[in-house]
């Protein structure tokens, strides 16, 4: 999940943020997914029902991930029957080619200026 500045704004402040994929006219031909901070938590935990994919987030993970130099949370979550599922939350970074557009409600990038 990449999260822009206004949605981490929010989480910070206790709010979930949620988005919705669309893969066809029907309405329900769709998959909402949401990211939401339990402060009764103590880590990362993602549940599923068919057309829904929640990722829950630990209050100390939400505050540290707030700072400044934290780009993300990543987990390993062990579910059992098949592989472990890896979850990665990214602050959303602003591109480095120079289109303004794409960059609107970004975090700057840490690579910002620095030559390869």
């Amino acid at each position: 999940m990449r999260v822009a500045r206004s949605e981490l704004a929010k989480l910070l402040a206790g709010n979930r943020v949620e988005e919705a994929i669309h893969f066809a006219p029907e309405p329900n031909a769709e998959l909402r997914y949401a990211l939401t901070v339990d402060p009764a938590s103590d880590g990362t935990h993602v549940s599923y029902r068919p057309g829904d994919i929640m990722v829950t987030v630990s209050a100390d993970q939400m505050r540290t991930w707030g700072e400044e130099s934290q780009v993300g949370i990543y987990t390993t979550l062990d579910i059992g029957h098949t592989e472990p599922l890896e979850v990665a939350i990214e602050k959303d970074f602003a591109c480095l080619d120079g289109n303004d557009a794409d960059n609107y409600d970004t975090f700057a990038n840490p690579l910002e200026g620095k030559t390869c």
